[in-house]
């Protein structure tokens, strides 16, 4: 190899390098699942990687069922110093349907299935990254997977699809923390 050619070919690999680390510290520094462009990605494996903040429960209604809701033990750390989620945070809610029976703690008692309805999740964003992005803002990026393709966010506007739903919870910055103990110190 000559000179030239070894001069090239590491440019080349400390290129290569300084793109994959920057790209590397991009989704550290903010959300491993938001890409570049704000598109979301489902948080595979998030029921024993997060930490559980609690349930609730819908007893009808094309939303009845168990709510699981999850985030990063950091997310919780940070809540409970200051308040509020951190940038970055995600909160992934899963819904499951449920069914129930007699069992020794008593009669009608509901439990969850594993009948996955939906999964809605947030990441929460508070430098509006992503304000041309019809499923950003608010402070949050939101999101909506099925379980026939968790691979992509059927959420197209969170205006229309999202928001609706959390305008009860404005002034808690959208998000309804009544079911979530995990966020108070123990």
């Amino acid at each position: 190899m000559t000179h030239a050619n070894r001069i090239v070919a590491g440019l080349l690999l400390a290129s290569t390098f300084i793109f994959n680390a920057t790209a590397l510290m991009a989704s550290e520094d903010f959300s491993p699942y938001v890409d570049t462009d704000g598109k979301i990605s489902f948080p595979d494996g998030f029921r024993t990687s997060m930490v559980h903040l609690g349930s609730w429960f819908v007893p009808e209604g094309g939303a009845s069922g168990f709510h699981d809701v999850y985030t990063e033990k950091a997310s919780v750390e940070a809540y409970r110093r200051t308040g509020k989620f951190p940038d970055g945070a995600t909160l992934v809610k899963e819904l499951r349907a449920s069914n129930s029976g007699g069992f020794t703690t008593g009669q009608n008692v509901s439990y969850a299935t594993s009948e996955l309805k939906q999964w809605f999740v947030m990441i929460k964003d508070v430098r509006g990254r992503f304000t041309d992005n019809p499923i950003w803002g608010k402070g949050w990026g939101w999101a909506l997977f099925k379980p026939s393709d968790s691979s992509k966010n059927v959420a197209s506007n969170f205006q229309t699809d999202c928001l609706g739903c959390h305008v009860p919870a404005k002034d808690r910055d959208w998000i309804y923390t009544e079911a979530y103990p995990t966020l108070t110190a123990d």
